[in-house]
C-alpha cells in the first residue's frame, strides 16, 4: 500500500496557493500550507505560522515534505524585486534539505516578442520587463537546483482568474470587483487572442502531474494552454454567464493607468505587461495534453461565471435556489 505523501504550499492565501490545497487534498495528499495569517481554517490542511522570506521558517515548515509547491509572492506586487529571489532560494535549500521536488506555478512574462506567438516549452526567453527577467532568472536557479539533484516541475501558464478574486486582470482590469458588470473593460485590441487559465483547472493539472511524479524528468515543463479567447469571446461569455446581454463592449484606460502608475503598485504592474496584450500569445499546451491528455479545461461559460460570482460581480446562489447579493 502507498504512503500518503505529503506537500508543503507556500502562498496558500493566494489564488493559486488556495486551489493547489483543494486540488491536492481531492487527489489524497496531505497538504501542509506556510501562511503569514492562517485563514478561516480548512482543518484538512495542516496550517503553518510562517515567512517566506525566513529560511528557519520555510525549512522547520518543509521537514518531511516530498513536494514543495512555490505559489508564494509579495502581497500586491509589493517589493517584488528584493523578495521574490530571496523567497525561492529559501525553498531550493528547504527542497535540498528535505530531498522534495518543487512545483512553479510560472508564468509567460519570461517569453519576449522572439517567442511569440506560440512559445514551446524550450522556447528562448528574452523577457521584456524586469519583472520578466526575475521571473526567467526564477527558473534558470529551478534548473541550476536540478543540475545539483533537486527535482523540479515548471507549469507556465498565461492570465489567472477564477472563484477567488484576486491580483489578476479579470477582477481588476475587466470588472470591477463587487458590482454588476454592465461593461468589460478590455485591454487590447478585440480581434486579439489572450490566454488565459482558469485556477481551478490549474490545480487539478498540478495535482494529476504529481500523481505521476515517478514519470516526471528530473526538470519537468509543462505549458497550460487553458482558454484561448479573443475579447468578442471574452464579451460573449461575460454575457452567457451573467444572462446579461446588454453588456457593453468597453476598453481599458491606459491612459489614466498610465498617470497613476506613479503611486498606485498594481497599475504600475499592469502597464508593465502592456504588451502582452498589442500582440497574440498563445501556449503550446501540446505536451501536456500528450501527458494528462484533452480533459484539461473547464469549460469557459462556467469558468467565466464562476469568476463573476467570485469578483462580487453576480448574486451568489443559495441552497433554497434562490439568489442573495
Amino acid at each position: 500500500m502507498q504512503t500518503q505523501r505529503t506537500v508543503l504550499v507556500m502562498g496558500a492565501n493566494g489564488g493559486i496557493g488556495q486551489e493547489a490545497c483543494l486540488a491536492l487534498l481531492r487527489h489524497g495528499w496531505r497538504v501542509r500550507a506556510l501562511v503569514r495569517k492562517v485563514p478561516e481554517a480548512n482543518p484538512a490542511i495542516d496550517w503553518r505560522t510562517g515567512d517566506a522570506m525566513n529560511p528557519a521558517d520555510v525549512l522547520a515548515a518543509a521537514a518531511g515534505v516530498d513536494v514543495i509547491v512555490h505559489a508564494v509572492n509579495p502581497p500586491g506586487y509589493r517589493g517584488w524585486e528584493q523578495q521574490v529571489l530571496p523567497m525561492l532560494d529559501n525553498t531550493i535549500a528547504a527542497a535540498r534539505a528535505c530531498g522534495a521536488r518543487i512545483v512553479l506555478p510560472g508564468t509567460v512574462y519570461n517569453y519576449g516578442h522572439d517567442a511569440f506567438p506560440q512559445p514551446r516549452e524550450d522556447s528562448p526567453q528574452h523577457p521584456c520587463t524586469r519583472k520578466g527577467e526575475i521571473r526567467a532568472e526564477m527558473e534558470r536557479r529551478l534548473q541550476a537546483a536540478s543540475e545539483a539533484g533537486t527535482r523540479v516541475l515548471v507549469l507556465r501558464c498565461g492570465d489567472f482568474f477564477g472563484p477567488r478574486a484576486g491580483n489578476n486582470w479579470f477582477a481588476q482590469g475587466l470588472v470591477q470587483s463587487g458590482k454588476p458588470v454592465s461593461r468589460m473593460t478590455y485591454p487590447g485590441d478585440y480581434a486579439l487572442g489572450h490566454s488565459w487559465a482558469y485556477l481551478p483547472d490549474v490545480g487539478e493539472a498540478l495535482a494529476r502531474l504529481l500523481d505521476r511524479e515517478t514519470e516526471l524528468a528530473r526538470f519537468e515543463r509543462f505549458h497550460f494552454g487553458g482558454h484561448w479567447l479573443d475579447g468578442h469571446a471574452m464579451l460573449a461569455a461575460m454575457r452567457r454567464a451573467s444572462g446579461n446581454d446588454a453588456i457593453k463592449a468597453g476598453r481599458f484606460p491606459w491612459w489614466l493607468a498610465q498617470l497613476a502608475s506613479p503611486f498606485h503598485v498594481t497599475m504600475r504592474e499592469l502597464c508593465k505587461m502592456r504588451y502582452l496584450w498589442r500582440e497574440p500569445m498563445q501556449l503550446d499546451d501540446s505536451k501536456l495534453r500528450a501527458f494528462l491528455g484533452n480533459d484539461l479545461y473547464t469549460p469557459v461559460d462556467d469558468a467565466v461565471r464562476a469568476a463573476l460570482l467570485g469578483a462580487g460581480c453576480l448574486p451568489m446562489p443559495s441552497t433554497d435556489g434562490m439568489a442573495h447579493a
